[in-house]
């Protein structure tokens, strides 16, 4: 099994009238994104969330294809509600992750089984090579417990800037 680079996204542009999954990159971080460049393998398989901000990332990190796979999404945050605690509810998501965290949140446990489903059919199919994850926090979390056999962690999001690299050199496949 190859390694795996799960890319959180660059810094977006926030709008507060808008929700997250809507927000682009922005521009002024675009030179922290060329950055991880020399951290990532230029050849490989490339797959990106769907998000604005995720696939403007993976288009600044290659010059080769990206798909696009639509359950790499996030944590699904149906509100434009400004938390002034985002922190706190995310880490009540992964305290609880049956239930919703806040209104218009998707439980986690059900973005765990959506992303790493999605991460472990990727792997099987393209295991051979080093593959290329281009994404978000929340979702990255959850797969990096799954892929490394360890606890969901609130920590390993809170962790990550934007943009960043998490590397797995031999995930596991099934989670």
């Amino acid at each position: 099994m190859a390694a795996l680079f799960l890319v959180r996204h660059g810094r977006p542009l926030v709008d507060r009238a808008r929700p997250a999954h809507t927000w682009e990159l922005d521009p002024a971080g675009f030179d922290d994104v060329w950055a991880l460049r020399d951290r990532l393998p230029q050849g490989g398989t490339w797959f990106t969330s769907p998000e604005p901000k995720a696939v403007g990332t993976a288009q600044l990190l290659t010059e080769g294809e990206v798909g696009v796979v639509a359950d790499l999404r996030e944590q699904v945050r149906d509100t434009a509600d400004w938390l002034p605690d985002f922190e706190a509810m995310v880490r009540r998501a992964f305290a609880e992750p049956d239930h919703a965290a806040y209104d218009g949140w998707e439980p986690l446990a059900r973005t765990r089984e959506r992303v790493v489903r999605s991460v472990a059919s990727i792997l099987r199919l393209h295991g051979d090579g080093p593959v290329v994850l281009v994404g978000h926090g929340t979702a990255w979390a959850l797969v990096h417990a799954a892929v490394t056999g360890t606890e969901a962690d609130p920590a390993t999001w809170a962790g990550l800037g934007m943009p960043a690299v998490i590397a797995v050199e031999e995930p596991l496949v099934s989670a």
